[in-house]
């Protein structure tokens, strides 16, 4: 019998529900096909963006998109995407796939999309190709309500009131795709950009600076006194590779125990990168005013067989199930620094959530750790244990655990094991316990959903939890993820 202990009585900081947020290229099929179809398309859409995609991202509650890149953020020159369609520029998409884009979906879309999810759209801007100017220019676009060239030009192109706007990144990747540039050089240029992102009335922005890759502790160390009092947040890449090796990487099904491991390990490597990069900020920022954005995150594996490699197109399995349990875990146990976080991607492309083919459309496991995570959006960490086993080079089993307003308590907890079942006996200090349920997501390592059985995998009522004594005991089969709600 394997231990959880809450202690309601210890109340950390809230989980941002922007933990929970995805992220959309232009790259593959993720805008075009995934999120929009078209006005014309006889797939089910609403001003172009797919009904059913919509749909089941307001059912996860999705809180922030992260949008236009990514490596093409930095080649992306948003003036390009307005106005007519039929009169916007085609250009070839030089860092995903040599395919042309034809710039149909571009800043109004993008926030139509954003509207009808009921979202925060996440804006990054173009530092390492464009302008200051056209940086100044895109928020003034967006955001000016008053009388200025920009605002008319928006109103001309059939918005006439200003969007609001939060969450704006000057640039990304600076340290590679967008620039290559030096720590020290990309903080002045950041620096210089920003100051021109204006708030206009209320709208007030959150800046957020380019942060490290993966381990590049000295870019961190090196931008944070430069850019501590100019932007809100740094952000920080990191995908979880399991034979930590881009030129072969493995396949994304098929694969062997080793490799599910491996890719656990890579994934669990997410607490030490998030931790000592959290180390050097407090050096410079130790009331925690800089957030850390975490908003490229997730497992890569080899494409799958025949599809462009440029398309970065992978199935999802149960494997990506248990990573992102992990990950989300890890993220949540760090709430008093990470704010934002943005699984790459939302659709077809990478880790997704969504697969779609046609008219088709299916709900990775990775979709449904989101389902069963998000009711710890906004709530307050609670200091939790759980007693584990090293499998694998793993912990077997991760928890998070929170307190939402009403002071329920939800606990997730993954079984990483592939095969092993635990017998779980939960305390939950503090409280009275009057009852629990639960839902749980349960498979083979490899198993996944695909467009002739879209629904294989889906989470199900847990069976045979009981309470007695104040406690809870319930059982976690091999591979499974659970959502545990206790009142």
């Amino acid at each position: 019998m394997r231990k959880i202990i809450v202690n309601t009585l210890d109340k950390r900081s809230r989980i941002n529900r922007n933990i929970y947020g995805n992220f959309s290229e232009h790259l593959g099929r993720c805008i075009y096909n995934g999120l929009y179809v078209g006005e014309g398309s006889s797939i089910p859409n609403i001003n172009g963006m797919r009904t059913d995609v919509v749909e089941a991202l307001k059912h996860i509650k999705l809180p922030v998109l992260r949008w236009p890149g990514g490596c093409f953020a930095d080649e992306y020159h948003w003036k390009d995407g307005i106005g007519p369609k039929a009169g916007r520029k085609r250009m070839v998409n030089t860092h995903w796939g040599g395919v042309i884009e034809d710039n149909s979906f571009g800043t109004h879309e993008f926030l139509e999309f954003c509207r009808q999810v009921g979202c925060e759209p996440y804006i990054n801007g173009n530092l390492g190709s464009g302008t200051v100017q056209e940086m100044s220019e895109w928020v003034e676009y967006m955001t000016f309500g008053g009388e200025s060239p920009m605002a008319r030009l928006r109103e001309e192109n059939g918005q006439r009131e200003p969007w609001r706007i939060k969450y704006f990144g000057v640039g990304n990747e600076s340290w590679g795709c967008g620039g290559n540039m030096q720590a020290e050089y990309y903080a002045h240029e950041y620096r210089r950009y920003q100051t021109y992102c204006r708030d206009y009335g209320e709208n007030k922005l959150y800046r957020i600076a380019c942060g490290p890759y993966t381990d590049d502790y000295d870019w961190t160390e090196k931008i944070m006194p430069m850019v501590k009092d100019f932007a809100d947040a740094i952000t920080m890449h990191y995908y979880a590779v399991p034979k930590g090796k881009w030129e072969n990487k493995g396949p994304a099904t098929g694969f062997t125990r080793e490799e599910y491991y491996a890719t656990l390990q890579a994934a669990a490597y997410m607490e030490e990168l998030v931790t000592k990069h959290g180390h050097i900020m407090d050096k410079y920022d130790p009331e925690h005013k800089v957030g850390l954005i975490v908003d490229e995150w997730g497992t890569w594996y080899d494409v799958e067989p025949g599809t462009n490699p440029g398309f970065l197109y992978q199935q999802n399995t149960m494997r990506d199930a248990m990573a992102a349990a992990l990950t989300l875990n890890i993220f949540n146990s760090h709430c008093d620094r990470v704010v934002m976080a943005n699984i790459a991607q939302m659709v077809n492309v990478l880790q997704a959530v969504i697969l779609t083919e046609g008219d088709k459309m299916v709900l990775t496991p990775t979709y449904h750790v989101f389902d069963l995570y998000k009711c710890h959006q906004d709530a307050r960490l609670l200091g939790s244990f759980a007693e584990t086993e090293d499998v694998g080079g793993v912990a077997d089993l991760s928890i998070s655990a929170s307190m939402d307003s009403e002071g329920t308590v939800h606990v997730t907890a993954a079984n990483l094991d592939a095969d092993r079942r635990l017998e779980i006996e939960l305390e939950a200090l503090g409280m009275r316990v009057n009852s629990a349920a639960g839902r749980i997501l349960a498979g083979d390592m490899g198993a996944f959903n695909d467009f002739d059985h879209p629904k294989d995998l889906e989470p199900a009522v847990l069976e045979d939890i009981a309470t007695a004594g104040g406690r809870v005991r319930f059982m976690l089969p091999g591979c499974s993820v659970a959502e545990i709600t206790v009142r």
